[in-house]
């Protein structure tokens, strides 16, 4: 397939959200998303240069990702019976050890996808549902896997080994990183904006799911999350790094099954958890409440010193970019994380970072800064029609 011809429906299905866009190569895309965050389905459509349209989709008896799958096939596609693409690209959160590229999708690819999981619960199998919701309605278009973990096979043996015995790690534990498209994403769209690309970057993905990556010369060298997208930084309802004498201390004294720490970990932390009130960076900023605060603060704190470990790793740091809901909307949240990084010589201008840049640093600050909009579709998009040409 010719990189700029026909149509690529890409889809990324979330921990909360699905989201597909129809991509011809000549324009903006037709995007549609399903957000999922509560009992009520709201399906978002937008077209190039038009007002999103907002419809509620009435929950049912059903399973919810894949009406929802449906329906955003049926927004994008409409009722016609050859679809207006010639190709699906996925997001697919874990590709494991061995997939440092996008694959075409077989049924032994699903199989070894679906092996994977236990790794990733609340965005694997969401991303399988995606791939047989497409493969049930049009079983002749050739699909493509790309991988959230691939950007960071890159990372040097000693970054992704855990110290546990060498029977484990040769079993597969060790730390994948994940947002990977997200970064190349950035790593892509950086050169446009800054006029080149540094060499000690350090990327910050914060989102509902959030983390960080150092990247050297354009490729990943140490990353926040590990071996399951729980690691690292806070995010909106999983807990970050964790001791992992707490989990034996929830199993032995508390008496939590593995799948009620699960549970806990992945769905009632975060800042859902420190605050009592909700998960939403932006209703927690809103927020009077004492708790809601703390959890903010909280989420700034770890950011900040995640941003000092993976400077360290780089030897040094030459700019930091925020992207994702969080980081490129919240501005106080920025403004927080950048003043707790002056020590490196980041000056913020705070009238920059008030109207959301792209460049928040001052021109004699010795980090630059910068807020940029990631776009994982169009990174799926190419990988999809490199990967079937």
């Amino acid at each position: 397939m010719s990189e700029a011809a026909a149509a690529v429906l890409v889809v990324n299905a979330g921990s909360s959200s699905i989201k597909a866009a129809l991509d011809t190569g000549d324009g903006a895309p037709l995007r549609a998303q399903a957000d999922l965050r509560d009992h009520q389905t709201q399906l978002t459509i937008t077209a190039a240069q038009e007002s999103p349209r907002i419809q509620p989709l009435p929950a049912t008896d059903g399973d919810r990702w894949q009406q929802a799958i449906a329906a955003l096939l049926d927004a994008l596609c409409g009722s016609q019976a050859e679809p207006p693409f010639a190709a699906v690209g996925h997001r697919i959160v874990h590709g494991g050890r061995f997939s440092a590229e996008p694959v075409a999708i077989t049924p032994e690819v699903r199989t070894r996808l679906a092996s994977l999981a236990p790794l990733a619960p609340l965005h694997q199998p969401h991303g399988l549902a995606g791939i047989e919701a497409i493969t049930e309605r049009f079983p002749s278009i050739p699909q493509v896997a790309c991988f959230d973990t691939a950007f960071h096979r890159t990372c040097p043996d000693v970054a992704r080994r855990c110290a546990l015995p060498r029977s484990w790690h040769d079993l597969g534990i060790e730390r994948y990183g994940f947002h990977g498209l997200s970064y190349q994403s950035i790593v892509e769209q950086l050169p446009g904006v800054a006029g080149s690309l540094p060499s000690r970057l350090v990327i910050a993905h914060l989102g509902a799911g959030a983390s960080m990556a150092a990247v050297l010369d354009g490729r990943s060298i140490a990353t926040t999350m590990g071996f399951t997208p729980l690691d690292g930084l806070v995010m909106a309802t999983r807990c970050g790094s964790l001791d992992p004498g707490v989990v034996l201390h929830l199993a032995e004294a508390h008496g939590l099954t593995a799948a009620q720490i699960g549970e806990l970990l992945a769905r009632e932390s975060g800042l859902l958890g420190v605050s009592g009130i909700s998960g939403d960076m932006q209703l927690l900023l809103e927020s009077d409440a004492a708790e809601a605060e703390e959890a903010v603060e909280l989420f700034c704190y770890r950011a900040i010193r995640e941003v000092g470990s993976l400077a360290a790793a780089l030897g040094g740091l030459d700019a930091l970019v925020f992207t994702a809901g969080i980081g490129e909307h919240a501005a106080i949240v920025r403004q927080r994380i950048c003043t707790g990084l002056r020590w490196l010589g980041l000056e913020l201008d705070d009238e920059a970072n008030a109207r959301h840049g792209p460049r928040l640093s001052t021109a004699a600050s010795g980090v630059a800064a910068w807020v940029i909009a990631t776009d994982e579709a169009a990174v799926i998009a190419r990988a999809t029609r490199r990967a079937l040409q």
